[in-house]
């Protein structure tokens, strides 16, 4: 017995808020946490909490810094977190798959 689709699904990456992460980071060199916040519609805390999730699990680095007098903070995907987008990516087509094979009544 082959194991269900859904058993590719990273805990980490799948949560919805950290796949907006990921898939807007993929997009860019980096991106800006204010425009992360305002694209998902999180708070600055709920999102903290989330980049801090990717960054344990090295999925995306984070570079903060000034852009003129302005503290920023700037995340960026790394390779680990590009692959693990990959899989998820996969298995989330595995599982259309499977329901596009079924008979449907």
């Amino acid at each position: 017995m082959s194991a269900h689709p859904t058993s590719g699904l990273d805990e980490v990456v799948h949560q919805r808020h950290r796949l907006g992460i990921l898939t807007i980071a993929v997009e860019s060199k980096r991106v800006e946490f204010g425009y992360l916040r305002t694209t998902l519609n999180l708070t600055a805390g709920n999102l903290s909490r989330h980049i801090a999730v990717l960054e344990e699990a090295g999925l995306i680095t984070i570079q903060k810094g000034y852009e003129g007098k302005r503290p920023r903070t700037w995340i960026s995907i790394t390779p680990r977190g590009r692959d693990a987008l990959a899989e998820e990516i996969a298995a989330l087509a595995a599982i259309v798959d499977s329901l596009g094979s079924r008979d449907r009544t």
